[in-house]
């Protein structure tokens, strides 16, 4: 058994919205400017979040969800924290919110099932005598959770602030850990799907560093580490066995448009022996030498010119296609893949290695939870495996649609809760390319990067049909 970290607890909030995720950016950035290790998590299915909190913390944020991944599962990804001096969780939504009417995938649940306290942060807008209450109904509806402190948020002045100050002192027990003031200029920029993403915000370093800088004025870091520290043990999770497969050299899309990838599945590919060869498809004339190719999901509605301006690496990449190079693409990947998409009154083209068109929309088409059902037509089913004859939980989000598909379009996956293409399907299969609107996670029961390396080296030597290097 090792020491598991220093000091561990989960920022959640009374409500989404409330401000959370800019105060955990800024302790990130603000606890790693002391010299101390941050391994930052997130709470449930998100690709933005995380990239702005494993930017603040130098260190790939993890993300822990009940609907894809069992208890014990969880609690190992935990575990990846094991040598960091602070293990920070970001919640989503409210603390008692959740799917479930019990609260059993809350963010209250998380906190319960990795023993750690809550700090909460109140978007203390408008508040005054009223935030009392507030805090000893959190603190009574589920007992069993330690709320540590609370952070204010978004107060109005010096004058607001001493006057929660002595409201919370006299009717609750809660420290207050931090009053931070609002401030515009520290707003994260939004647009049509949430946060822009940190590897594509310009001057996200900068911002981050004002934003550390004002929690660090403003939360009591002392206090904090104080009131969450802890000396649990908790045993390192085993290290992914090494692959003694050939490796396979497989190009990824990393750019400013393509940037959704969860740090569990890069590692995963690395243990079925994958080489990761990243390229910029907004920069970049032509495709690396690859043996198979990942396009994962991000914006590229946000960069139709540049995406389009580019047309020696689209050509580069529908010739790879149509001549059998592996090729796994989801959300947006699938989009650049079409032949053209269309938002708004632009309409520009795009890959062409899938017959159809891609419409924007101002509302979404898919999203959330989805569960999937792998079909015959499945290109990874080789060789056999079990998991494909169980249903696969992942998630999807996305304001577009796929239009134009030809009648006899072959998929990988019927769709029992979702939207995917069409409601009924997802999952494109055209020769050895698979894209999907569905996001996949490497979990238990879905070990997807083995299995494409794997159909990679196969489609390399037909021959061979050996299992997947990690399970």
């Amino acid at each position: 058994m090792q020491r598991f970290s220093m000091h561990r607890f989960l920022i959640s909030a009374a409500h989404k919205s409330s401000g959370k995720t800019t105060i955990s950016i800024g302790l990130a950035a603000a606890l790693r400017a002391r010299g101390l290790t941050v391994q930052p998590f997130k709470k449930g299915p998100d690709y933005i979040d995380p990239l702005w909190l494993g930017r603040a913390a130098g260190r790939g944020c993890r993300n822990l969800d009940f609907f894809l991944s069992p208890h014990d599962e969880i609690r190992a990804q935990f575990a990846q924290g094991h040598d960091a001096a602070v293990c920070l969780v970001e919640g989503n939504k409210g603390l008692y919110d959740g799917l479930a009417l019990d609260g059993a995938n809350s963010n209250a649940a998380l906190a319960r099932l990795l023993s750690l306290p809550v700090i909460l942060v109140i978007d203390a807008r408008g508040m005054t005598r009223g935030i009392a209450p507030l805090i000893l109904g959190y603190q009574a509806f589920e007992r069993d959770i330690h709320i540590a402190g609370v952070i204010l948020n978004r107060l109005g002045g010096s004058r607001h602030e001493a006057k929660l100050r002595a409201v919370i002192e006299h009717y609750t027990d809660v420290p207050v850990l931090g009053a931070v003031h609002e401030d515009a200029q520290l707003a994260l920029v939004e647009r049509h799907l949430g946060l822009m993403p940190a590897n594509e915000a310009a001057h996200a370093d900068q911002l981050i560093a004002a934003i550390a800088a004002r929690v660090a004025g403003q939360v009591d870091l002392d206090r904090l580490l104080a009131l969450t520290a802890t000396d649990l043990p908790l045993a390192a999770p085993p290290a992914l066995p090494a692959c003694a497969e050939p490796p396979v050299r497989v190009a990824i899309a990393r750019d400013a448009a393509f940037g959704f990838y969860y740090t569990d599945d890069l590692e995963a590919f690395a243990a079925a022996g994958a080489e990761l060869v990243p390229f910029d498809t907004l920069r970049d004339d032509h495709l690396p030498a690859c043996d198979a190719l990942f396009i994962g999901g991000g914006f590229p509605e946000s960069f139709l010119d540049e995406l389009s301006a580019n047309a020696s690496l689209r050509a580069d990449i529908r010739a790879a296609i149509a001549n059998g190079l592996p090729t796994y693409a989801e959300c947006g990947g699938l989009m650049y893949l079409a032949h053209s998409i269309t938002w708004g009154d632009k309409t520009r083209p795009m890959v062409g290695a899938i017959p159809g068109d891609i419409h924007m929309h101002d509302k979404p088409v898919g999203r959330g939870y989805v569960i999937l059902q792998a079909t015959a037509a499945h290109p990874w089913r080789r060789p056999a495996s079990a998991e494909f004859a169980q249903s696969i939980h992942a998630h999807e989000f996305h304001y577009s649609e796929l239009r134009g598909l030809p009648d006899d379009t072959h998929y990988a996956y019927a769709v029992q809760r979702g939207h995917g293409i069409d409601g009924r399907h997802d999952g494109i299969v055209s020769g050895n390319l698979l894209a999907s609107y569905t996001h996949l996670r490497a979990t238990a029961g879905c070990h997807w990067p083995a299995h494409f390396v794997q159909f990679a080296r196969n489609c390399h030597s037909p021959a061979r049909e050996a299992p997947p290097c990690s399970p």
